[in-house]
């Protein structure tokens, strides 16, 4: 399924200590048990006791960010999952603490750019930790692709990017994903048996949501089903 070996997080913990609080990592925990309430459930409980599911959108480098990457899908999770999403991203700096408040992250840009040895060590913590990123270049931009996986080869240098199968359960979570609508693959980055980060050079942003709608990536090759992704890769980072 991937052409190498993913991390054994058991190990890679060893290699680096750990910058997060026992707090923030039961935090994630909390997380997880709350996600899977069913809708009768949450109509009769309080809607404040309710954990809110928040997707970060990473600021990196020198204050890069996406300006693409669409929150729509968010809505199809509240739709079609028992998750309680919320529908807009949070700006978060990479190398802040309080990135490890967030279980899901997106990472989007244009263009070349090198992250800092704090950003660096502190998205490691956040993947072996059990935090998760997409991360998808904007407009399909090759410069952001090539300096993300420089990157990342310099994060985990034991662990290489591998290709998805069909048959991975990112395919299947919610929606039966057995193609993509456009010319690109999905890699990930597995630790410890989960992936942790999922990579496409071509686009999941998803910036046009319907037929009228302007975009500022029309024109590329961003992936035509790239919402349902979203939704599947969503669920899958809160359920494993």
């Amino acid at each position: 399924m991937f052409d190498k070996s993913g991390i054994n997080k058991r190990h890679a913990s060893s290699m680096l200590r750990p910058v997060v609080s026992g707090v923030l990592v039961f935090g994630f925990l909390a997380v997880a048990q709350d996600r899977l309430l069913n809708h009768s459930e949450l109509q009769a409980q309080d809607q404040s006791r309710v954990s809110r599911v928040y997707c970060a959108n990473l600021i990196y480098a020198n204050n890069k960010t996406s300006v693409c990457f669409s929150s729509e899908f968010m809505q199809d999770v509240n739709t079609n999952t028992n998750i309680v999403a919320s529908e807009k991203f949070n700006p978060v700096a990479m190398d802040s603490h309080e990135l490890f408040n967030y279980p899901f992250a997106v990472m989007t840009g244009e263009g070349s750019f090198r992250l800092t040895n704090e950003q660096r060590q502190n998205l490691r913590n956040y993947l072996l930790h059990g935090g998760f990123v997409v991360a998808s270049a904007g407009c399909s931009s090759r410069e952001w692709s090539r300096s993300f996986e420089e990157e990342l080869n310099r994060i985990f240098p034991e662990a290489k990017l591998g290709t998805i199968d069909f048959s991975h359960p990112v395919f299947s979570t919610v929606y039966d994903i057995n193609r993509l609508e456009g010319k690109a693959v999905l890699k990930g980055l597995e630790i410890d048996g989960r992936i942790a980060l999922v990579f496409s050079a071509n686009g999941l942003n998803d910036s046009k949501t319907s037929d009228d709608d302007e975009c500022c990536c029309c024109g590329t090759t961003e992936l035509r089903n790239a919402r349902q992704i979203n939704v599947n890769l969503i669920v899958y980072a809160l359920t494993h």
